[in-house]
């Protein structure tokens, strides 16, 4: 009888990793095949991107897209708008990230009154629409002087960012009490504890924070929309977007050889921090 079950239940589990394996390939062509379609379509001729939507293989390779892309933005290269798309993440990063991780210590480790009023409210803001907040922020940098200049979409990452503030929080709540107790046995402070204990710990945290951090910045395009109006400032998003003009022919090719381009700082920084991103992710839940 046990041996009649068992050859039963190995051909089911055969037959569910069979299933599995074959929706988990097929789910993953689909979400893959607009990124080698667009890889394929910076090499074609111009007349052949739309003309051949399902075919990613070229008549002819063409390499010279990328040498028109890059030097089809006017007055300026891509060379300009590549650098100001990094300022803005580089910078938006270490203050998101630095912001954040101070704040998530004193939600986690300090006591003090109103601290779960204050948790309350930092979640609400969570789903606070950032259209909301648009025209008062645009009104208050203008009057600042910060229109025309990468402040006003850099500086509000210095003042924290909810989402990073949880993830820190979840972290570093997980970490034991212990060590704090150990750390004042030696006079350490709050400042000391920081520095010296639960920072070094946050690590896994703090590295999936900035991966974040650095793909909502390197994509960004309605503050430098709405902030910047001088084509020298523009980030990558938005000379993208200027690229395609509907009262000319536009060079679909170069469009796609510079957004390939455009991608691959974003796949660098997962491939050399995918192992600290699954660990962040992993070691973060729900912790009392």
């Amino acid at each position: 009888m046990m041996q009649s079950i068992k050859p039963r239940m190995s051909r089911r589990t055969i037959r569910s990793g069979v299933i599995f394996h074959t929706l988990a390939v097929l789910f993953g062509v689909i979400m893959i095949y607009p990124l080698v379609w667009m890889v394929a379509s910076s090499l074609k001729p111009n007349e052949e991107v739309f003309t051949t939507v399902t075919s990613l293989i070229p008549s002819r390779v063409v390499w010279h897209n990328y040498v028109e892309g890059w030097q089809s933005a006017g007055r300026y290269t891509y060379a300009t708008y590549f650098k100001n798309s990094f300022i803005i993440a580089i910078f938006s990063t270490i203050g998101g990230v630095a912001s954040s991780s101070l704040v998530a210590f004193a939600f986690a480790r300090i006591p003090f009154a109103g601290r779960k009023a204050c948790f309350a409210i930092l979640m609400g803001t969570m789903l606070l629409p950032a259209q909301v907040l648009l025209i008062p922020q645009y009104i208050m940098f203008k009057s600042m002087g910060w229109i025309n200049t990468f402040l006003p979409i850099i500086i509000p990452q210095f003042c924290g960012v909810p989402f990073f503030i949880f993830l820190n929080i979840q972290f570093m709540r997980g970490v034991p009490r212990e060590l704090d107790e150990a750390a004042e046995m030696d006079g350490c402070g709050w400042l000391k504890k920081y520095t010296m204990i639960l920072l070094p710990l946050s690590k896994p945290s703090l590295i999936t924070s900035a991966i974040f951090a650095f793909y909502w910045s390197w994509q960004e395009f309605l503050g430098p929309l709405i902030y910047l109006s001088k084509p020298r400032m523009y980030p990558l998003s938005i000379a993208l977007k200027m690229f395609s003009d509907p009262s000319t022919q536009t060079n679909w090719s170069g469009l796609f050889a510079m957004t390939t381009l455009s991608i691959v700082p974003v796949l660098l920084v997962f491939m050399f921090f995918q192992k600290y991103l699954v660990e962040g992710v992993a070691t973060t839940g729900m912790k009392n």
